[in-house]
């Protein structure tokens, strides 16, 4: 489901308050993983068998893989949701967030929106 389709479904501030949870929840696991490369750092040492050392370097990896996707995730969510957010002041009167979503929907990645409190109308891209 789309952006548009969600915040046509859940409104614009259940939305935004969704995504940075769900970009916050990859922060998290960021830290995990993070913490999972330092325990490996702490446990490898060259006195190890092969076997054990192979162990370590294999959870290292995945480590530092997980921490890379769960980094370039939280960054694009937190972008995005800002992103939108910066559309969702209204011109006219300076209302944040306070939307109608006219019957017909938006063109593609768009939504046309009219404010509650003056009228005004604008599309909010994402």
């Amino acid at each position: 489901m789309s952006a548009a389709q969600k915040i046509r479904r859940l409104g614009f501030r259940k939305w935004y308050e969704r995504e940075l949870t769900r970009c916050h929840g990859n922060l998290v696991l960021l830290v995990f993983a993070a913490l999972g490369l330092l325990g490996c750092a702490e446990t490898y040492t060259a006195r190890l068998p092969i076997t054990d050392q192979l162990q370590v370097l294999g959870a290292a990896v995945a480590s530092a893989a997980i921490a890379y996707l769960a980094l370039r995730r939280y960054l694009y969510q937190l972008n995005h949701a800002e992103f939108v957010a910066n559309q969702a002041v209204c011109a006219g009167c300076a209302t944040y967030g306070k939307w109608d979503l006219p019957a017909s929907p938006g063109a593609g990645e768009q939504l046309h929106v009219r404010c509650r409190h003056c009228g005004h109308q604008w599309e909010v891209q994402f």
